[in-house]
Order: structure tokens, then C-alpha cells, then sequence
């Protein structure tokens, strides 16, 4: 029997490198698939249903996932809010794209500018004065105040523009409150992957290329991880840290999957 039941899964550096692709991250999931191992594409992404992110990589990548396998930070955020509601009023207001915010139509929220319940923030590319104005006074009110992700900077073909974290950062200090963050590194998402996979975090691994985010969520969630250096993080970076990732790997090809080590 492998050592891993569950496999989560980074996307971006990890699965692809922007639009360029990675073979091995698709033999990888061909692998966990012809074997009927389950896993999820985890990511910080909260823009895209994942619709979205399995047609992204089947038409941009050649790798066929469902939809099913995708758990964005959209959905984690949605899927914590909303036990955070209860059978209470699920009312909020919105800073982010379509991914975020038909995640949580789909728990049941409304819409409310003025006295929401919970306010989420993440990335949104139209953000506009308007929008912060009403995010801030509405928590000033008393709402719950929710960030998606701590990302400051995403990478595109321009450079390193400003992430979700630089939004969410801006409400922080209109507001001088500190938001919850459910993305990676945080736990929230992890524990929420997990309920949505079904198993146990001990028979999960974590797979991913950026140290600050995939592989210290994992060790803050008390699981195993697996970085591949085909992204973000380098061996030298790696050997700073006083955690190590419990695996290392060039490419998930030198990835055992029937004894859980690298080859």
C-alpha cells in the first residue's frame, strides 16, 4: 500500500510555470490518476472557478482533470465562512473577481454594501476607491473581516504585480484591523482540503515549489510535504530554513508514488 492515500497539489510552479509546461507534472497526475490515488489541485487563486482551472490546463497544458480536483482559495473561503454563519445571516460584501464571489453565492450569502456580516477580500482587478470605501466602513460596523490569501505579489509576463495580500493590506490599515487569512500558508485551507478530500492529514502530502507558501502550510498544518524545485524555491533557500520539507525532489519524476520517496 503507498505510503500517501491523498496528494495536495500546488498549481503555479509546481503543475505549470505561467503558460509554459511542466511534462513531468502531467505525467505526475497521470500517474496519481492510472493508479486511482486521489488528489486535489490546491491553489491561492481566487479569481477562477475551477471550471476555469481545469479548462486552463487542459487546453494551455494537456493534463485532464475534473473540476472536482480543483480546491481554490475561493472555495476554502466560501467553504469557512460559511461554517462561521452557521444557521445565522449570511449576508457580505465583496472585493474580488467572479471565482470568489459565485463561491460563496453558491453557500447561500447575499449581498449587503452597508451592514454585511462578513466582509472578504481578495484579488480584484477592478478594484476602485469606491469599493474600499465601502469595505472599510462596513467593517468599521462591526462585520467579520476575511482575507483570502496573503500573496503580495503574483508573477505575469510584466513582472511581479501586486497579489491579493497587497489588496487585503490596504483595508488593514483603513481599518486597523488585522484580516483572517484563509490561504496558503495559513491552515484554514489546508483543513478545508482535507474535509473535501476525506481523509486524514497523516495519510496526505503536500506537493509544491514555493517554501513561504506550499511547504509552510504544510508544516504549520502538521503534515507532510514534497517540494519540487521546478518554481519558486531553491536548495539554498531551502537549507536557511529550520523546518525542512519532509521530501525534496528536482522533478516529480524521481517521485515514487507505490513507497512514497523520491526514486
Amino acid at each position: 500500500m503507498s505510503k500517501y492515500k491523498g496528494y495536495l497539489i500546488d498549481l503555479d510552479g509546481t503543475v505549470y510555470k505561467g503558460s509554459e509546461r511542466i511534462p513531468a507534472a502531467k505525467r505526475f497526475i497521470e500517474r496519481l490518476q492510472a493508479s486511482n490515488t486521489d488528489f486535489l489541485l490546491v491553489t491561492n487563486n481566487t479569481t477562477k472557478s475551477p471550471e476555469d482551472v481545469a479548462e486552463n490546463l487542459a487546453t494551455n497544458h494537456d493534463i485532464h482533470v475534473s473540476p472536482a480536483n480543483v480546491y481554490t482559495a475561493a472555495l476554502a473561503t466560501a467553504d469557512y465562512v460559511n461554517d462561521l454563519a452557521g444557521d445565522g445571516e449570511k449576508t457580505m460584501y465583496v472585493i474580488g473577481e467572479l471565482g470568489l464571489k459565485g463561491a460563496m453565492l453558491e453557500k447561500g450569502f447575499t449581498f449587503n454594501e452597508k451592514t454585511p456580516r462578513f466582509v472578504i477580500v481578495g484579488l480584484d482587478y477592478d478594484a476602485t476607491y469606491h469599493k474600499f470605501e465601502l469595505a472599510t466602513l462596513a467593517i468599521k460596523r462591526g462585520a467579520k473581516f476575511i482575507g483570502t490569501n496573503a500573496d503580495t505579489n503574483l508573477p505575469n509576463e510584466r513582472g511581479l504585480v501586486p497579489g491579493a495580500g497587497s489588496v487585503i493590506a490596504m483595508v488593514e490599515r483603513a481599518t486597523q484591523q488585522k484580516a483572517t487569512y484563509v490561504g496558503k500558508p495559513e491552515t484554514i485551507i489546508m483543513q478545508k482540503a482535507i474535509d473535501r478530500i476525506g481523509l486524514d492529514k497523516q495519510d496526505c502530502v503536500m506537493v509544491g515549489d514555493n517554501y513561504m507558501t506550499d511547504i509552510s502550510a504544510a508544516i504549520n498544518f502538521e503534515m507532510d510535504s514534497l517540494l519540487v524545485y521546478t518554481g519558486v524555491s531553491t536548495p539554498e533557500l531551502v537549507a536557511k530554513q529550520a523546518v525542512k520539507p519532509t521530501n525534496e525532489v528536482n522533478s516529480l519524476d524521481e517521485w515514487d508514488l507505490d513507497d512514497g520517496v523520491a526514486k
